[in-house]
C-alpha cells in the first residue's frame, strides 16, 4: 500500500479526483446560492471584509501554530501548511469529515519546502488536533458559564472543555514515554517520543492556535453584526464550540455542512430564531470556505514563484 502511495500515477489520479471533487463542489454551492440568494447579499461590506481578514489571520496563526510541531530541521514553511489548512475547508464542503486529514497530507506533501516524511506530517496533524482541543477549552468554559442554556447544551460544552484538559496531557507526556521503563520497550513508543515536540514547542504552538480560535470567534461576532442580527459574543463562542465539536466526529456526510449544521442548531437552542440561524451558519461557513479559498491561491502563488526562481539558478 505504501508503494501504491508513493507512485506516481496514484498521485496524479488522486491530484485529478480532489480537483473533480473540488469543482464539483463549487459547482453545487454556486448553483444554491443561485437558487436560494446569498445570505450575505444584504449585509454590511465593510464589515464582511474585516471578518474575513480576521478569518485569514486566524489561518496564518494556525499555520505558524503547526509549524512549531514539527523538528527545526523538517519544518514545512509557513504558506504550504496554511495551504493545506485552506485547501482542507474547501474540500471539506463536499468530502465526507475526516477526510480533510488526507488533504492536509497531500497538500503539504506537494510543496518544496516539506522535508517531513508521512509519519511525522501524520503526528503532527495529530497533535494539531489535540491543540486545537485545548485552546477550545477556555472558550468553552467561558461560553458554558455565560449562557443561560438548558442543560444539555451544557453539558456538550463540559464535555469539549474536559476533552481539551485530556489533550492537554496527551501532548505534555508524549515526550517522556520513552522514558518510562514500562512503555519505553516498544518501538512506536519511542518513535512517538522522538517525533513529537517538546514541552517549550508545544507551549509555543499552543498560544499560535489558541490565538487562531480566538480571531475566529471574534470574526464570527463581527458577522453577527454584520448581518443585522441582535447578538453577544457569548453566542459567538457558542456557535464556534459547535462546530468545532461536530468535526471531531469520526464521521460525517460533509465537514462544512456538518460544522453549519451543528452551529445552526446550537443558535436555535440559544433563542435566535431558525432562519437567521441557518442563514448566519451558511454564511459563516461559507466565508470560511471563501477565505480558504483565498489562502490556498496565496501559498500556490507563493509556491510557483519559489519554484520559478529555482528553477532560474
Amino acid at each position: 500500500m505504501l508503494a501504491l502511495a508513493r507512485s506516481k500515477p496514484f498521485r496524479v489520479g488522486f491530484a485529478l479526483c480532489l480537483s473533480v471533487v473540488g469543482l464539483a463542489a463549487a459547482s453545487l454551492t454556486v448553483r444554491h446560492f443561485l437558487t436560494h440568494g446569498w445570505p450575505l447579499a444584504h449585509a454590511d461590506p465593510w464589515l464582511v471584509v474585516a471578518a474575513g481578514a480576521l478569518f485569514l489571520g486566524a489561518y496564518a496563526a494556525k499555520a505558524f501554530g503547526w509549524k512549531r510541531l514539527f523538528a527545526r530541521e523538517v519544518r514545512p514553511s509557513a504558506p504550504a501548511l496554511a495551504a493545506a489548512t485552506g485547501a482542507a475547508t474547501v474540500t471539506g464542503v463536499a468530502l465526507p469529515g475526516r477526510f480533510d486529514d488526507l488533504v492536509r497530507l497531500t497538500a503539504v506533501r506537494r510543496f518544496r519546502t516539506s522535508k517531513a516524511g508521512i509519519g511525522a506530517i501524520c503526528l503532527s496533524i495529530v497533535l494539531v488536533g489535540f491543540l486545537d482541543s485545548a485552546a477550545l477549552t477556555p472558550l468553552a468554559s467561558v461560553a458554558a458559564g455565560l449562557t443561560n442554556l438548558s442543560a444539555w447544551p451544557r453539558a456538550g460544552l463540559a464535555v469539549v472543555a474536559g476533552a481539551g484538559v485530556g489533550s492537554t496531557a496527551i501532548v505534555l507526556l508524549l515526550p517522556r514515554l520513552a522514558g518510562n521503563a514500562r512503555f519505553g520497550r516498544f518501538r512506536i513508543v519511542r518513535w512517538l517520543s522522538t517525533h513529537s515536540a517538546g514541552t517549550v514547542e508545544a507551549a509555543k504552538a499552543w498560544i499560535f492556535i489558541a490565538g487562531s480560535w480566538s480571531l475566529r470567534a471574534v470574526a464570527l461576532y463581527v458577522l453577527f453584526l454584520a448581518l443585522g442580527l441582535n447578538a453577544s459574543f457569548v453566542l459567538a463562542l457558542l456557535f464556534l464550540c459547535a462546530s468545532a465539536a461536530s468535526a471531531a466526529l469520526p464521521v460525517a456526510p460533509a465537514g462544512q455542512a456538518t460544522q453549519a449544521g451543528a452551529g445552526a442548531a446550537v443558535l436555535a437552542l440559544a433563542g435566535v430564531s431558525t432562519p437567521s440561524a441557518i442563514a448566519f451558519a451558511v454564511a459563516a461557513q461559507g466565508l470560511i470556505v471563501l477565505t480558504g479559498a483565498i489562502v490556498v491561491l496565496l501559498a500556490g502563488a507563493w509556491e510557483a514563484r519559489g519554484r520559478v526562481m529555482a528553477f532560474a539558478r
